[in-house]
């Protein structure tokens, strides 16, 4: 067993998005960390964990591996599962749920693992074992190896708290969040989504800008363990940087529905001050303040709304737009179609990683300055 004031943590990314998830972990701190397929691994003690909540603007769930054991069949399974210490990282009085996945290993049974874990469970630690339990125990085996992780997060971490209403075919935060730090955004400058739906990119922007943490206004899972210590958390929450930035974030939609949800969704997170929302199409954007800036823009693609003869001139007069109007600013979009990307007729980079959003497949497709 590892001591219990070390653990290796394992943050989620969205798959894709593992090298800005790594680079926003060293800016903050997070020690020994190391991109990984499907997230960052570091390491750290429970109040890193919180921490790791709290602050990462890119993670989509925060896990903590608790230790584990050979097992080559279920009978040793049971046997060593009921000598783990479950005292030290569950409550008795506190449901968990119990998820298994079993690969190259002799117990193949994914179930039956899961069963013999929560009889261990319930029979050394007394906790109830519910299907909809906030507290998630996570068994992996493989090469007959046994892991335990527990999910310290809870509700996926791109769920804010503070953001209920939701345009359709919503930009998740975390992703949102991410591709802000690829296109190399640190607060410091203006930017528009002339699409912005519900406003996701604009407000994240705008709590990058501000410092605002994104776990602030929300509970998770490690609230429920025996290693919580509500008075360190509740001053670690406490600890809010609040940085004032001389720019304004700009989004503008066609809808007018998004528009109203834009705006409320800014209020809700403590960002109206400094974001600024307008109905209008995208032929009518221009730059909203004389510094240049980013414009940052999800654009519908065909898999999801529309169909791709329609599009192409869709991102074909965004790209006229952006061209003649917005020299000296960068642009990122992201979106499932190369050629639709193309279509804008922009002096694109090479694209960024595939990403999956959802199932879809979508990039980053960026420009340098405009000239």
């Amino acid at each position: 067993m590892e001591p219990n004031n070390d653990f290796e943590i394992f943050l989620v990314a969205t798959p894709g998005l593992e090298a800005p998830l790594h680079a926003e972990a060293v800016e903050q701190g997070f020690a020994d960390t190391k991109p990984v397929p499907g997230g960052v691994t570091c390491r750290g003690s429970w109040p890193e964990v919180w921490r790791a909540n709290l602050c990462l603007r890119g993670a989509n769930k925060v896990l903590v591996r608790l230790g584990g054991f050979p097992a080559v069949h279920l009978a040793q399974l049971d046997k060593r599962a009921r000598k783990f210490p479950w005292a030290e990282f569950l409550r008795p009085d506190v449901p968990v749920k119990v998820e298994a996945t079993s690969r190259k290993s002799r117990i193949y049974h994914a179930g039956a693992a899961r069963q013999r874990i929560e009889v261990a469970i319930t029979e050394t630690l007394g906790a109830p074992v519910s299907s909809d339990a906030a507290v998630r125990v996570l068994l992996r085996i493989e090469k007959d190896l046994c892991t335990f992780s527990i999910d310290s997060s809870g509700e996926p971490l791109h769920k804010r708290g503070h953001k209920p209403a939701v345009a359709k075919a919503p930009m998740r935060e975390t992703m949102a969040a991410m591709f802000l730090r690829e296109c190399g955004f640190d607060g410091s400058e203006p930017v528009l989504d002339p699409m912005c739906g519900s406003g996701t990119f604009v407000i994240e922007a705008a709590e990058i800008a501000l410092g605002l943490r994104p776990g602030r206004s929300r509970s998770f899972a490690f609230e429920n363990l025996p290693s919580f210590d509500p008075n360190a958390w509740s001053s670690m929450r406490q600890q809010q940087p609040l940085a004032k930035p001389d720019v304004v974030f700009h989004g503008s939609d066609r809808n007018s529905g998004a528009i109203e949800a834009s705006t409320k969704n800014a209020d809700r997170a403590g960002v109206a001050d400094f974001t600024m929302f307008q109905t209008r199409s995208v032929s009518d954007i221009k730059p909203p303040s004389d510094a240049a800036g980013l414009v940052i823009v999800n654009p519908p693609y065909g898999a999801r709304i529309g169909d791709e003869k329609r599009l192409r001139s869709v991102y074909g007069s965004l790209g006229k737009v952006l061209q003649t109007k917005f020299k000296g600013w960068r642009i990122g979009i992201v979106t499932s179609n190369a050629g639709l990307a193309r279509s804008t007729r922009l002096p694109l980079l090479p694209p960024g990683p595939i990403v999956d959003h959802g199932g879809t497949k979508i990039r980053l497709y960026q420009t340098g300055v405009l000239t």
